[in-house]
């Protein structure tokens, strides 16, 4: 598939690229992009933040046996089931153990697998399905329902974003091809499509393999042909040997083998300890938490070093002012610096150094009409509402006047209107403050 149209940059020669190599202007997409090389399968992300390959086997096996039983409870198809164990593999060929948790990664997978087979199920089933199946597991008396709280719903977050990282790791290439309906063929071919026996079997073999890496690592042909080649065996089943009836379909029996032994191997497994497990990668877990925080400790001071703010033969020297000829700047005390502010604040009042020297006649004048403002307001600082200004009905003065004992348009001067004196206006402005105060510390609770 080409990524661009007629007016693309044109591949490069046969002379320059070699026989079988994909051109850079071309993305090849194809059903062998999922099987895995050799060096990626032995070194794995999980691998490289401490887990031992005991205990990353063990998980795997954990979070597909999740996928299997979800599945079932979710009453999904067993493509759908198959297809969620594959991608939920190769995601952790990708990412780590320790970074992202296994349960919620399971999760994502059947969920997005269920999308894929057109079978779709709600993050919320999901969700209900895995707490029913951790309760079974813990034996925690009769089971209860989930909680739709603040846990649900960041739950139900995670396994969305769960979702979205498992689509961009795997490039969106979620297509899977499974030996299933393979091995029906190949049991018709060899006219053993009556034999039920033989064709479960086949297919246990099968869906057992889906908690190793034989899908990563194999054609699903092979698959199907190690498949019906072990239970063959185990039910002695007789299949043709002149010529061999694998090789018909194109697989190696060195292939089969390793297939079959690694599937064996499964069986004399013992089950996973799953609190030991948890133990383990949060073991991991911290310790890559110590790395990132001496990581980012020794970050922070390589940064300082090398913008010139630290120095680790002792204080920091003092840098020349430019506009002393290059000269270091004097250190100064913070005596100095306080005698300093002292000066500058007296400067800045109006009064001289001398205690004998009279005030100077501006600052006389800005301390009398502060008095006289306090003495005719009676010390109480003006409020937006005590302001001086014109009521409609008259002129008074500027002052404020009694609404109470005044009627309005005009009226006061002919009903004999009786000016406030000094002190009696202090009275009133005082008692209206208090209220005012009461009245806004009421509302305010």
């Amino acid at each position: 598939m080409t990524t661009g149209g007629s007016d693309s940059v044109a591949p490069p020669s046969s002379s320059t690229s070699t026989p079988g190599e994909v051109p850079p202007c071309r993305v090849e997409i194809s059903l062998t992009n999922y099987i895995l090389p050799e060096e990626k399968l032995q070194n794995t992300p999980s691998q490289q933040d401490g887990l031992s390959t005991s205990v990353e086997e063990d998980l795997r096996i954990w979070g597909c046996e999740m996928i299997q039983n979800s599945g079932i409870l979710l009453r999904l198809p067993q493509v759908a089931m198959a297809t969620g164990q594959i991608l939920f593999q190769r995601f952790y060929y990708c990412k780590s153990m320790v970074r992202h948790p296994v349960e919620v990664a399971a999760m994502a997978c059947i969920t997005l697998a269920s999308k894929i087979e057109e079978c779709p199920r709600r993050p919320r089933d999901t969700a209900n399905v895995f707490h029913h199946i951790r309760q079974r597991r813990e034996n925690s008396g009769p089971p209860t329902p989930l909680n739709l709280d603040q846990n649900y719903i960041n739950l139900k977050n995670q396994v969305i974003k769960a979702e979205r990282r498992v689509l961009k790791e795997l490039g969106f290439c979620v297509h899977v091809q499974h030996p299933h309906k393979l091995i029906v063929m190949y049991l018709q071919q060899l006219r053993c499509k009556d034999n039920t026996r033989l064709v479960q079997a086949s297919w246990n073999y099968m869906n057992d393999g889906l908690r190793t890496s034989v899908f990563l690592r194999y054609s699903p042909e092979t698959i199907a042909c190690a498949c019906i080649f072990l239970s063959a065996r185990q039910l002695e089943v007789p299949l043709p040997e002149e010529p061999p009836w694998y090789g018909v379909f194109g697989a190696a029996f060195s292939d089969l083998e390793a297939i079959c032994l690694e599937i064996l191997a499964l069986y004399a497994r013992e089950r996973p300890n799953l609190g030991f497990l948890e133990s383990m990668v949060e073991k991991a877990r911290g310790r890559l938490a110590e790395e990132r925080a001496k990581s980012k400790s020794l970050g922070a001071v390589l940064e300082q070093a090398s913008s010139g703010g630290f120095s680790p033969g002792g204080s920091r020297p003092t840098t020349p002012n430019k506009s002393n000829g290059g000269k270091p700047r004097p250190v100064v005390t913070n005596e100095e610096r306080e005698a300093s502010g002292r000066h500058r604040r007296r400067k800045h009042s109006g009064s001289s150094s001398s205690p004998s020297m009279s005030p100077s006649p501006s600052s006389a004048k800005r301390k009398y009409k502060s008095y006289k403002s306090k003495k005719h307001h009676g010390g109480v600082k003006k409020h937006r509402s005590h302001r001086h200004h014109r009521h409609r009905g008259g002129s008074d003065g500027g002052r404020r006047r009694s609404w109470s004992r005044t009627p309005p348009h005009g009226a006061g001067k002919q009903r004999g209107y009786r000016r406030e004196e000094p002190g009696e206006r202090r009275e009133k402005i005082r008692d209206h403050n208090s209220s005012y105060s009461d009245k806004v510390k009421y509302n305010r609770y």
